[in-house]
C-alpha cells in the first residue's frame, strides 16, 4: 500500500458538519454527494473526502480522537487563519513551522482535526 485514495468521516449530523466545511472551511461539495454523505472537493479538486451519517451507532462515541486530515493550501497560512478567526472556526494553537512547512490545525463539530499545509515550496 503506497496511496491513500479516499477518506471518509463519520459525523453524528451532517446538515451540522455539511455547514461548517462549507461554509467556515470553504469546502466544495462535488456532485457525487447524497443523502447519506457529502463528498467534498478542495484546493482546486485536488483532495477529496467525504463526511457520513454512521455505519455503525457512535451514540456516546468520541470522534475524532487520533484523527487529523491534512489539506495543502496555496495561500499564505497567515491569510487563512485571519480568514477562519473572521468565521469564528475554533483554531487550535499557533501556526507551526513543520518539516513539511506552515500548518494550521482546526477542529470540526465532531472534533476531527483538520490540518492545513501551506508546503515549504510555495513559502
Amino acid at each position: 500500500m503506497r496511496k491513500l485514495d479516499f477518506a471518509s468521516l463519520q459525523v453524528r449530523d451532517l446538515e451540522v458538519s455539511k455547514a461548517f466545511y462549507t461554509e467556515k472551511l470553504g469546502f466544495e461539495p462535488s456532485e457525487m454527494s447524497n443523502q447519506y454523505a457529502c463528498v467534498f472537493k478542495y484546493n482546486k479538486g485536488e483532495a477529496s473526502f467525504a463526511i457520513r451519517t454512521p455505519i455503525n451507532n457512535i451514540d456516546g462515541k468520541e470522534l475524532g480522537v487520533g484523527t487529523s486530515l491534512w489539506f495543502a493550501v496555496d495561500e499564505k497560512i497567515e491569510d487563512l487563519q485571519k480568514h477562519l478567526t473572521e468565521k469564528d472556526v475554533a483554531i487550535l494553537g499557533t501556526i507551526n513551522n513543520t518539516p513539511f512547512g506552515k500548518t494550521l490545525m482546526v477542529k470540526d463539530p465532531d472534533g476531527y482535526v483538520v490540518t492545513f499545509l501551506e508546503p515549504i515550496s510555495a513559502s
